[in-house]
């Protein structure tokens, strides 16, 4: 996708390039070069142009024209070092957008690899070249591909194992020119203080490899430029990563490096470098580095340690709050639950206590109204038949107490009793069992011989049962009066089962009514509060009980009416009210005059 807002500079070139046959394309992109170098640094324009050139291929382009052969391209190798630098200037910085993979992955280790390519072929030219000038011309190129690719490095650290992994790198290495050695080392030792930490990352075979090399020019190179630049590259790896001291040390492929090293001009300008590599792979220096490397290992083994303790405690974490949680939540429902009980129990207490008192107050207001009801010469009478009533109930609650709490006493030694007839009836039963399988296995021992007395004593036995037992004979004629009086019998029962259905049917009709009757009487209103046609619910249907309640009713207003002076000569049997009427107290309702059955 082409980005909005491309610089013009860079559309022209890529239509340039589009439009240039293919020997001028070298030439044509080293326009870049200038459109680079008059972008101010660290600016967001620089990184716009970058994305521009890498979305119009021109990356690619001049990726594509390093990997050519150098004698086809216009300009030779200035051109081609000119590339490397335009190259490795627009990788750095660059952020790819959408097509990130395919830069990291693809065009970068491309590039990187194609830098070694043309460094191995530069230091095949520069070895066959004759002429002092060509050869200061051609070193003068190789410097400036190294720096790219140094440059390129330092952008993107991820192709520093890519690069000391390749085998053109093992050959740049291992070329005996003074000059492109030392500058091979130079651009590894700064390589290795940009990131030193790629270089165990490496195969061991290759990492062997370059030590071989680099001690390789310490001891045999007779530059002192050479081994003063090894040195400082052998001395940087040892003191970066203690596993190459140690591999020096111990291993038997550097037994006589020590000796060798003390061997070596004292008087030297790196003599200073040469001397701490000595000092370090001396074998007090080596013990220090032992006991460290053993308390390195010792915190990576605690750290392992802690950390796995702490994430076992970590996952634990949630179980223990949910426990922490459960026990909190049981407990709170503990208490609300008690605090419920302890309220509900309050509740009991004062509605028992409100029932008290108006239990109390309702037995008052009976107890007046029966002063103003009953005669006050059966007044006393009354009080002791109450008295006689609360008595017996009483009486009741106490001997059901009692008999409860007996009971409960009795009841360990009841199911003693139980559980020691449960036990005897399966004793029995197993006794049982066992007389019945002996009985089984009994031998068979024959019938036993019958004698004559033993004959003549069960015909007596039989003619005793038949005496006591005379069998009944009847005749016909009783037969046939008999079976006719239980027809007569059975049809009387019949016709009078249809008549007690149809009284019974009366009975349950008159007592469904007369529950109506109570029921409506019960829901209804007192007559003092009584309005419109709610008195109607207190009138009979029945006629004789109207008659007997008006009957009723005036005889008590016309007592009621009657001067005080006439009623006190007055005997209580003189007043024709009926017992059963004054019995209000016990929940019994007055209908017209009359008691409900």
């Amino acid at each position: 996708m082409k980005p909005t807002g491309t610089d013009p500079r860079i559309l022209s070139l890529a239509a340039e390039v589009a439009k240039s046959p293919e020997q001028n394309v070298p030439v044509v992109l080293l326009k870049l070069k200038e459109i680079l170098n008059n972008t101010p640094l660290r600016n967001s324009e620089l990184k716009k142009i970058k994305q521009d050139i890498y979305c119009y291929d021109l990356i690619q382009y001049c990726l594509l024209v390093l990997s050519q052969d150098c004698s086809r391209i216009q300009g030779g190798w200035t051109t081609i070092s000119q590339l490397t630098q335009i190259l490795s200037h627009c990788c750095v910085g660059l952020e790819p957008g959408e097509d990130a993979e395919e830069f990291y992955n693809e065009l970068l280790p491309s590039a990187a690899e194609n830098f070694l390519i043309l460094g191995r072929q530069l230091q095949t030219c520069f070895i066959n070249a004759a002429k002092g000038e060509e050869k200061d011309e051609l070193l003068h190129f190789f410097q400036i591909v190294t720096d790219s690719l140094f440059w390129l490095l330092g952008g993107h650290v991820q192709l520093i194992q890519n690069v000391l992994q390749s085998d053109h790198f093992l050959l740049l290495l291992q070329t005996d020119n003074v000059q492109i050695g030392s500058t091979v080392m130079t651009m590894v030792q700064n390589i290795l203080q940009i990131n030193s930490g790629d270089l165990l990352r490496i195969e061991r075979k290759t990492l062997h490899s370059i030590l071989d090399e680099v001690i390789f020019k310490l001891l045999s190179t007779p530059s002192p430029a050479l081994r003063s630049t090894a040195t400082k590259l052998l001395l940087l790896m040892v003191e970066s990563h203690q596993e190459i001291l140690i591999l020096l040390r111990l291993s038997s492929c550097y037994k006589g490096l020590r000796s060798l090293l003390n061997k070596q001009e004292p008087g030297t300008e790196f003599s200073q470098e040469l001397r701490q590599l000595i000092g370090l792979l001396s074998p007090k220096i080596y013990q220090g580095v032992e006991e460290q490397k053993l308390h390195q290992a010792a915190c990576l083994i605690q750290a392992y340690w802690k950390g796995f303790q702490t994430r076992k405690r970590l996952k634990k974490l949630p179980s223990a709050v949910i426990t922490l949680q459960r026990s909190f939540r049981s407990k709170r429902t503990k208490i609300l639950l008690k605090l419920n009980r302890q309220k509900e129990e309050e509740n009991r207490r004062l509605q028992l206590q409100l029932q008290r008192q108006r239990a109390m107050r309702l037995s008052r207001e009976l107890r007046l109204s029966m002063l103003e009801i009953v005669h006050p010469g059966q007044v006393e009478k009354h009080n002791r038949e109450i008295e006689e009533k609360s008595a017996l109930i009483i009486q009741k609650h106490w001997r059901g107490y009692r008999e409860r709490k007996n009971f409960r006493q009795q009841r360990p030694s009841l199911t003693e009793y139980k559980a020691a007839v449960t036990l005897q009836r399966a004793t029995l039963k197993f006794l049982a069992k066992c007389r019945k399988k002996k009985r089984l296995f009994v031998p068979w021992q024959g019938f036993r011989e019958l004698t004559d007395a033993r004959r003549v004593e069960l015909k007596q036995q039989v003619d005793d049962y038949v005496r006591r037992h005379p069998s009944s004979q009847m005749s016909d004629v009783i037969s046939k009066e008999l079976h006719s009086q239980a027809q007569e019998q059975l049809q009387h029962y019949f016709m009078g089962r249809a008549l007690e259905e149809r009284a019974q049917q009366h009975r349950e009709a008159l007592m469904a009514q007369i529950s109506t009757n109570i029921e409506q009487f019960m829901k209804a209103p007192s007559l003092k509060e009584a309005e419109g046609k709610e008195p109607e619910l207190f009138l009979s249907r029945s006629r004789p009980v109207a008659a007997k309640a008006k009957q009723a009713h005036l005889t008590t207003l016309k007592h009621i009416q009657a001067p005080w002076w006439k009623k006190l000569g007055e005997e209580a049997d003189e007043i024709d009210v009926p017992k059963d009427e004054l019995s209000v107290e016990l929940g019994t309702l007055f209908i017209g005059g009359t008691k409900p059955p």
